[in-house]
């Protein structure tokens, strides 16, 4: 890539920088560790004091804490992200990114610093103000532009990470970039100083020749990344070869003894589950005994999601537990007044309180001492249970703990089945989990005294759209349950109606908070107000997702309709086919990108299409055709990616295959919604796995309800007012253009649609 001449330009008598990744922090494996590995730098108390002191890049730090004492605060005093606010005090004269930032360097005629780190050093931080506009972002409230300039990063230099730092021109093109800078020059490589001292030199001798490079760079980007189809058309085989593609990927790398893919540490992504499912499910099950036993979770609202489904295939109660773990979690810790739900707790906090310096998982580690203490008789067994050892136990793997941060403590991890640790204690199950449960309870409320973890409280829309789904679904998936299933601490055991409160709450508060109706557009984020970012794609996926579970689940029509009034066309990109990740509308976001790749979190363009198939199966043909041709559209555009590299695109894959189904089954619930037999019929209606299955509820009493159905799909207002109205409930199952014979109880419409599933299963073999 021509881009490399900025390499050479900026540092042709200069060793190469270190441009390597950080190692990823060790991994705490317990299910109460509910947050994001890569979220560590922007809520974690200060490093050591050695790193801080020598001026490298450290993990940010509370005002208060270290560096705020006598201090002027810079202008990241005035906003709202928790990460920007916890540099208000920092030595350098950090800016926001905004036209305040872009007009002082083009008026100064300087480069810009653009940094997710934190640098505490006073020489750097003179440097750094005399020669340069220093810009940070909060990458979660601006991923848009972290996205720009990570892709350069990534292309530039053979891969990216975070912490990163990328020069840019007044005109914000990039200059040269990278990971983690040490302060000084150490073992043949530059530090940050002199890095700072080249760049500034090469700005004022070179500028042409890096400029133009940055335009070069940013331009062959812009192509690459917008990728287009010329039609819509997709091959008949695409959904088998995607799957089979991304499924023999995923054996390949899988381990059948610990669970997950590839080696330690293992970070899982929740959408190789669906895959997982869909293929076989003796694999999907065995990874995820793994992730609740062991593993951290990236997104509650995705893993709750995966339980559910398991739960609903096996009908063991263990895996909705799990769930139910997961949600009760975040109704007690990370739900505000309003409903909103929270970003995440840091995985650092004090030992003690008034300790030093902030540790990593100092809240949920246990030294032997500790649960003996507490525990008292039953200690023996709690520790047989979960692996606690004198020693410590993070001893698994040479990257359970690779710098001995957790020496002699204990993450709490199920490395074996309760019931067979049950029969070892010569214990039925029900008795010796509630053993367990009562045990977890008193370290429970040991844990309690000790200083939390940072909450960072600002509301993202993408992610609370992943919860609500979860929420919604629990509400009634969990109604399956077998009846007596008993709890233990800390399952609270709830009526699964309450989780649908929760979700309509969440939902509530976005639409209040983080939408216009004027305008039709969403925000990003919340925080002591709405940020000043515009939603992105993931928002608009995520959360139209969320609003269908919303109703297919909860039965308002208010959700279907904001879901379909969102699903417009801001991000479509109508020639080329696809979703752009931004509105393209702020021109200090140089790209546009269609992202495809399904990590941690699923991609918009993934989760787009999915939307796109379950409304095109609720609306009347005219607007289900306009569904089904752009999502035809955007799988032609990523279809090589699709057939050669499914393993990248794992929910995408899913997205074809339920396309490939020639009708999506309706099941169409018409009655009284307030009746005790119309709730049944619902529960009845998700007491099966059927991905392939769109629910529709309708009261023909309720005009509104009546008046959409009229003008959206006539056929379903049909159903509803031929309905016999001395019936609460009545049930239509519908695909391939027929209807089974409606049904009046929730019996019979579970034996119905058995009876379908085993149909569409025998037809998929064959």
């Amino acid at each position: 890539m021509a881009a490399s001449a900025a390499f050479a330009l900026l540092f042709s008598n200069l060793p190469q920088p270190l441009r390597r990744r950080r190692p990823p922090p060790p991994m705490l494996s317990t299910l109460r560790l509910l947050r994001r590995h890569h979220r560590r730098r922007r809520l974690a108390a200060a490093s050591s004091a050695a790193m801080s002191s020598s001026g490298g890049a450290s993990s940010s730090s509370s005002s208060g804490e270290r560096h705020g004492v006598g201090r002027s605060p810079n202008r990241l005093a005035a906003e709202h992200s928790p990460y920007l606010l916890q540099h208000a005090y920092n030595p350098v004269d950090w800016y926001p990114w905004g036209e305040e930032a872009f007009e002082k360097a083009r008026r100064k005629d300087v480069p810009i610093f653009l940094s997710m780190e934190s640098f505490e050093n006073d020489e750097i931080a003179k440097i750094l103000n005399d020669g340069f506009v220093s810009i940070k972002v909060d990458r979660e409230e601006r991923p848009d532009v972290d996205k720009v300039y990570m892709t350069y990063v990534s292309a530039l230099y053979g891969g990216g990470g975070w912490p990163l730092s990328v020069f840019l021109s007044p005109n914000l093109k990039p200059l040269m970039g990278g990971t983690y800078f040490p302060p000084d020059d150490k073992y043949g490589r530059p530090g940050f100083k002199t890095i700072l001292r080249k760049v500034k030199e090469a700005w004022e001798t070179k500028r042409d020749a890096l400029e133009k490079t940055g335009n070069v760079v940013i331009k062959q980007l812009r192509d690459a990344l917008s990728a287009k189809a010329s039609s819509q058309d997709i091959p008949n085989d695409l959904a088998v070869v995607s799957v089979d593609n991304c499924v023999e990927k995923l054996a390949g790398s899988y381990d059948p003894k610990f669970g997950g893919y590839g080696s330690a540490p293992k970070f899982p992504r929740p959408v190789e589950n669906w895959v997982e499912f869909m293929i076989t499910l003796e694999v999907a099950f065995i990874d995820i005994v793994w992730m609740s036993a062991g593993m951290m979770l990236y997104d509650q609202g995705q893993i709750a999601n995966v339980y559910l489904d398991t739960f609903l295939i096996t009908g063991d109660e263990y895996y909705s537990s799990v769930a139910r773990d997961i949600l009760d979690y975040l109704r007690r810790d990370m739900i505000g007044e309003e409903g909103e739900i929270y970003s995440a707790e840091d995985a650092d906090s004090a030992e003690y309180d008034g300790a030093p310096r902030k540790r990593e998982g100092a809240f949920y580690v246990w030294t032997n001492k500790e649960i003996e203490d507490t525990l008292g008789e039953n200690s023996e067994l709690f520790k047989n249970h979960y692996y606690v050892k004198s020693s410590g136990n993070c001893d698994l793997s040479r990257m359970s703990d690779p710098h001995d941060e957790f020496k002699g403590k204990n993450v709490l991890i199920e490395r074996k089945q309760a019931s067979l640790m049950a029969s070892k204690c010569g214990k039925s199950v029900d008795e010796y989990a509630q053993i367990l449960g009562d045990c977890r309870h008193k370290l429970f409320d040991v844990r309690s005294k000790r200083p939390r973890p940072h909450l960072d409280d600002k509301v993202i829309v993408s992610w609370n759209g992943l919860a609500i789904s979860a929420f919604a679904r629990a509400s009634q998936i969990l109604k399956s349950e077998p009846t007596g299933t008993r709890f233990c601490f800390p399952i609270t055991g709830c009526n699964p109606e309450e989780y649908l409160g929760v979700a309509e709450k969440a939902a509530r508060f976005i639409k209040e908070k983080l939408y216009d109706s004027s305008s039709n557009r969403l925000n990003h984020s919340y925080r002591n107000g709405p940020a000043k970012a515009p939603g992105f794609l993931d928002d608009y996926a995520f959360l139209i997702n969320g609003l269908l579970d919303l109703y297919e689940y909860g039965g308002k029509i208010e959700w279907l309709m904001w879901a379909a009034h969102l699903q417009d066309e801001l991000f479509l990109d109508k020639q080329g086919g696809g979703y752009f990740n931004t509105p393209g509308e702020d021109p200090s976001v140089l790209l546009r990108v269609k992202e495809d790749y399904d990590g941690a979190e699923p991609s918009g363009n993934s989760v787009a299409a999915i939307n796109l198939i379950r409304l095109s199966s609720i609306f009347d043909a005219a607007k289900s055709d306009g569904y089904k041709c752009n999502v035809e559209h955007l799988l032609a555009v990523f279809q090589t990616r699709l057939r050669e590299l499914g393993i990248a695109l794992p929910l995408m894959c899913c997205a074809a295959d339920m396309l490939s189904v020639p009708s999506r089954k309706q099941v169409v619930l018409v009655g009284n919604k307030e009746s005790t037999e119309f709730r049944d019929m619902v529960a009845a209606a998700f007491s099966t796995y059927d991905p392939n299955r769109t629910v529709i509820q309708i009261d023909p009493r309720n005009t509104e309800e009546m008046g959409f159905w009229e003008s959206n799909n006539a056929i379903i207002a049909q159903m509803a007012r031929s309905s016999p109205p001395e019936k609460p409930a009545v049930a239509h199952v519908c695909q391939d253009f027929k209807c089974s014979p409606p049904v009046t109880s929730a019996d019979a419409l579970r034996v119905l649609l058995n009876k379908t599933v085993a149909a569409a299963t025998s037809s998929a073999a064959a």
